[in-house]
């Protein structure tokens, strides 16, 4: 019996699914007139920079899985940028700084999004930059209706907007967030946006938006210079796999986090979830420990590769799952710190009728990034580099040229060695955690799509530390408590999953979005 809550989309031959249901119409429309899938995924994407600021845009980063169905190969892509040429942390601790700084212009890293695009585009579009920028251009420049779950994110962050001139003057609305239902338009964007249209993803790493962006940083003292701008591109890279039951589960290495989904899918595949009831207090306390053990080893070895040296056929072997897993007792056994980040992401999902599937994830790290707008271009600046460490000794030590820690991160699927599930759940830290927990609920408990995405979560802080959502009852909760996890009271967030499935049986399409954000699923 299907459990309550919204059916699964179900289409023949088109499917799209990200977090506004403007992005998603946006790129649907792509599809119907002839676009495929990464052109869809990149106009989904840029809508998404005007509808959901708090979360994406030009200034942030991008990392992509791409199955291309003709030549039959997964293609992984790493857009995240670098650290500054001048970032040393002997720069900082003259400066004063013990720590990385959360926001403000020395948290910024090179923005990747856009070579992103531009690599993409180059070797997988079909639609040039130009007309995929349309309908940004168009709700930048006419406006948009806020959505509740958007307002509600953009009134958290009001204090945050208002320390920057150029940023208050952009996303505020005489000095308060829009509330929801309220028209926003973002003229300077849009005239971004035409600026990129008009002579392409050059024009933000070497003309007019680059010597904005570099004159801003110059305004704030920060270190990005036209040189870092200019030298920077993004990587294409071997996606990272493991199998857990009868599937293939890919995701991206080092620097992002994805590697600790798969550590986690490891640890917990030696338990027999199947025959757990769902979310009960075995199940939950092997699932928290288990991610718990994936952090401990994710804390030291997602680091840009080309600084440290990660044994990765090690980590990901079923022996060294083994070991780790035999660190699970019937307490609960403290991990950390990993800290309770709540990032500013956006996920896309696309397949398209050739079967080409698209898995994208955006982000400007925190809401809003570093706080910093550019000039008069409506680009806010991510601050990704809030995640280096300014200890030497660590991997994630600041050094200049170096991608820091990243937790966004997209994951695919394969049964039989072809593409089975799309997915990406949103949330800083609770990635790899959302990541585990939708595919126990597909895989181990049989769950259909949407229900998969909606079934209750819980979310490791660090510690002992857990929160559990609502629905999860009160005797789980103590019981919990009993072995040894401290159940704390969270804000709510518990990230934003969206999930299409392709059914190997009749090939239909199927998409699950996540009623704890704004988006959908649609087709045709």
């Amino acid at each position: 019996m299907r459990q309550k809550g919204r059916s699964t989309v179900m289409t023949p031959r088109t499917l799209i699914a990200t977090s506004h249901p403007l992005a998603v119409q946006a790129g649907l429309e792509i599809l119907r007139a002839g676009g495929n899938a990464v052109d869809a995924a990149v106009t989904a994407a840029a809508v998404l920079h005007v509808v959901e600021p708090m979360s994406t845009g030009l200034g942030g980063d991008l990392f992509a899985l791409v199955w291309h169905s003709k030549s039959k190969r997964l293609f992984g892509l790493n857009a995240s940028g670098w650290a500054p040429r001048g970032a040393t942390i002997e720069e900082y601790r003259k400066r004063g700084f013990r720590e990385m700084p959360q926001e403000g212009i020395l948290s910024v890293t090179v923005p990747g999004a856009p070579r992103g695009w531009q690599a993409l585009l180059e070797r997988f579009g079909t639609r040039p930059l130009s007309a995929l920028l349309e309908p940004a251009i168009e709700y930048a420049t006419r406006g948009f209706p806020v959505t509740e779950i958007v307002s509600e994110r953009w009134q958290q962050y009001e204090e945050k907007l208002r320390r920057y001139k150029n940023t208050a003057d952009t996303y505020l609305l005489d000095g308060r967030a829009p509330r929801a239902s309220q028209l926003f338009r973002n003229e300077r964007l849009a005239q971004t946006f035409q600026l990129l249209a008009r002579w392409g993803i050059e024009a933000f790493y070497e003309g007019e938006i680059a010597m904005q962006i570099v004159r801003e940083s110059q305004k704030q003292k920060g270190m990005l210079t036209l040189q870092d701008l200019k030298s920077y591109q993004a990587a294409w890279v071997e996606p990272l796999s493991t199998s857990y039951r009868n599937v293939a589960i890919y995701e991206l290495p080092p620097n992002t986090q994805g590697l600790i989904a798969l550590l986690a899918l490891n640890i917990v595949e030696g338990f027999r979830l199947a025959e757990m009831e769902h979310n009960s207090v075995e199940y939950l306390h092997l699932l928290i420990e288990g991610i718990k053990r994936a952090f401990a080893d994710g804390r030291w070895y997602i680091a840009d590769p080309k600084f440290i040296e990660v044994p990765m056929e090690r980590l990901l072997s079923k022996a060294y799952a083994a070991e780790r897993r035999a660190l699970i007792g019937k307490q609960a056994r403290p991990e950390g710190p990993m800290g309770a980040l709540e990032g500013g992401t956006a996920y896309i999902t696309v397949v398209d009728e050739e079967r080409n599937v698209v898995s994208l994830i955006e982000s400007l790290f925190m809401p809003f990034g570093s706080g910093i707008a550019v000039g008069d271009t409506g680009i806010l600046l991510q601050n990704r580099g809030a995640l280096f460490s300014l200890d030497p000794s660590h991997p994630h030590c600041l050094k200049p040229r170096k991608r820091p820690y990243h937790t966004i991160m997209p994951a695919m699927v394969f049964r039989h060695g072809r593409p089975w599930l799309s997915f990406g759940v949103v949330g800083g830290f609770m990635q790899p955690q959302g990541h585990l927990q939708l595919l126990c609920n597909i895989i181990d408990h049989g769950m259909g799509l949407q229900q998969a995405v909606e079934a209750p979560r819980f979310r490791f802080y660090e510690g002992n530390r857990v929160a559990l959502e609502e629905e999860i009852p009160e005797k789980t909760r103590k019981a919990l408590q009993e072995l040894g996890h401290e159940i704390i009271t969270a804000d709510g967030y518990f990230g934003g999953a969206q999930a299409i499935l392709i059914d190997p049986e009749n090939d239909i399409l199927q998409g699950g979005s996540d009623p704890r954000k704004d988006g959908c699923a649609q087709g045709y």
